[in-house]
C-alpha cells in the first residue's frame, strides 16, 4: 500500500507551496525547455536566506512564469501503458537514481520545514500520479548492524512527465522530521528522522536510492475528464494532488484534457506553510470554471465555533455542495497525518444526519463505486 507521506516512514512499518519566493532585484534569464518559454523562480528567496544562492535556477519552475496555457510534454508513450508500473525496483535491488534539486517551500513563521525535491531518474523508474517512490537513506540500520535502514515512502509530487516535462524526474514533498525533548525543549539530533533530513539536506549530484513506484489506490480516475474530484490534504499530503493538478491544468497531454471540477482542500498551520500556494492560485485565475481551492489556515482562521479552523470545517463549510457532488458520482479523496481522518469522517457523519442520511451506507456505497481513497500515515 502507498503511502503519501512526506515523513518517513518504514516499509516494515510506514510530502508543499508557496514556495515563498518574493521578487528582487536580480535579473533572471528566460530558459527555453521544448518550444516553451519560462523564467526561473526568481532566485533570492528573502524568506529563506540560507536555501538559494543569488543565481540559482529553480527547477520547479512556477507557473507564474508560464507565457503559454499548457506547457508540452514528452514522451507521450508515457500515456500507453494501460496499467501503472509497479515495483519495478525493490528493496534489495534500487535504482541509484541522482538528486537535481532541493528548494525550501515554506516561510519564516511556518512550524517546521518542508522541501521540494527533484530527483532524476533518467527515465528508467516511470510512475503515475497518486503513486509513491521508496527512498532508503544511507548507512547502517541501527537494529540490524551490517544492513541497509528499511525503505521509507513518499508519494510522488510530480507528474509522470516531473518537473521538467521529459519524463526523466520525479519530485517529492518532504518535512523535515526533528526531535525535541519534552522537558528541556531542546532538538535533539540524535532522533532526527534519518531519511527526511537526508533528502532535505542533500544537495545537487547527490545520490540516492530509489525503489518502486508502488500504489494504486490513489490513482487519478480518467476514464471521465469531465468528472468532478474532491482532494482533502493537510500538509505534505498535497503531494499527489500537486500532481493531479499539474496534469488537469498544466501540462498539454493530447489524449486528456480535463473539463470537470477540481477541488482542493488544504490544512496548514498558517500562511507561510501553504505548499505550491502560487500553483494552485495560478490554476483558480487561469480555470475559474474547473478549479476551486479552499485552505484552512489552524493558527490564522477560525472555524464557525471560534475555534481553530481544521479541513473538516471547511467541509462542513459546503457539506451541502459536497454531498450532493458525491450524489452525483464525484471521487473524493483525502491525503495527510492518520489524524485528519477521525475529525472529517465525524464531521461527515453528523452533517449526513442533519440531512436525514445514512452515513455508514452512504460511505458503503462511495468505497463500493470505488469513489472514497484514502491515504493516510
Amino acid at each position: 500500500m502507498a503511502h503519501c507521506a512526506a515523513s518517513q516512514i518504514s516499509v516494515a512499518g510506514p510530502v508543499g507551496g508557496g514556495s515563498s519566493v518574493r521578487r528582487s532585484g536580480f535579473k533572471a534569464h528566460t530558459v527555453n525547455l521544448r518550444g516553451h518559454s519560462w523564467a526561473p523562480a526568481l532566485t533570492l528567496d528573502v524568506k529563506s536566506p540560507s536555501t538559494r544562492s543569488k543565481n540559482q535556477f529553480v527547477l520547479r519552475m512556477s507557473v507564474q512564469q508560464a507565457t503559454s496555457p499548457k506547457v508540452a510534454v514528452s514522451p507521450l508513450l508515457l500515456e500507453d501503458a494501460k496499467e501503472p508500473p509497479l515495483n519495478l525496483f525493490k528493496p534489495k535491488e534500487p535504482y541509484t537514481a541522482t538528486i537535481v534539486s532541493v528548494e525550501r517551500l515554506v516561510g519564516p513563521k511556518a512550524p517546521g520545514e518542508v522541501c521540494h525535491i527533484v530527483i532524476d531518474h533518467g527515465g528508467t523508474v516511470p510512475y503515475w500520479e497518486g503513486q509513491s517512490y521508496g527512498v532508503i537513506p544511507p548507512g547502517e540500520n541501527p537494529k540490524k548492524p551490517g544492513t541497509p535502514h528499511n525503505v521509507r515512502l513518499y508519494s510522488i509530487a510530480s507528474t509522470r512527465y516531473g518537473d521538467s516535462f521529459d519524463g526523466r524526474t520525479g519530485s517529492l514533498c518532504v518535512r523535515r522530521a526533528l526531535y525535541f525533548d519534552p522537558e528541556t525543549g531542546k532538538e535533539d539530533p540524535s532522533k532526527a528522522g534519518i531519511c527526511s533530513n537526508f533528502l532535505c539536506n542533500a544537495k545537487p549530484g547527490d545520490k540516492v536510492l530509489i525503489t518502486g513506484p508502488s500504489g494504486k489506490i490513489m490513482l487519478l480516475p480518467e476514464d471521465d475528464p469531465n468528472g468532478t474530484h474532491i482532494m482533502i490534504a493537510t500538509g505534505t499530503g498535497i503531494a499527489p494532488f500537486r500532481g493531479y493538478l499539474r496534469r488537469m491544468f498544466m501540462e498539454n497531454v493530447p489524449n486528456y484534457k480535463f473539463g470537470g471540477l477540481a477541488w482542493l482542500f488544504l490544512g496548514v498551520a498558517n500562511s507561510d506553510s501553504l505548499l505550491y500556494d502560487d500553483e494552485f492560485t495560478k490554476y483558480l485565475k487561469d480555470y475559474p470554471d474547473n478549479f476551486r481551492y479552499d485552505k484552512a489556515l489552524s493558527r490564522e482562521q477560525n472555524n464557525k465555533k471560534g475555534g481553530k479552523m481544521y479541513v473538516q470545517d471547511k467541509i462542513e463549510e459546503y457539506s451541502d455542495e459536497i454531498f450532493k457532488l458525491l450524489g452525483g458520482g464525484a471521487h473524493i479523496y483525502f491525503c495527510g497525518l492518520k489524524g485528519m481522518m477521525p475529525g472529517i469522517q465525524e464531521t461527515l457523519k453528523r452533517v449526513a444526519v442533519e440531512r436525514g442520511e445514512n452515513w455508514e451506507e452512504m460511505l458503503s456505497q462511495l468505497k463500493k463505486k470505488k469513489q472514497w481513497h484514502v491515504e493516510v500515515y
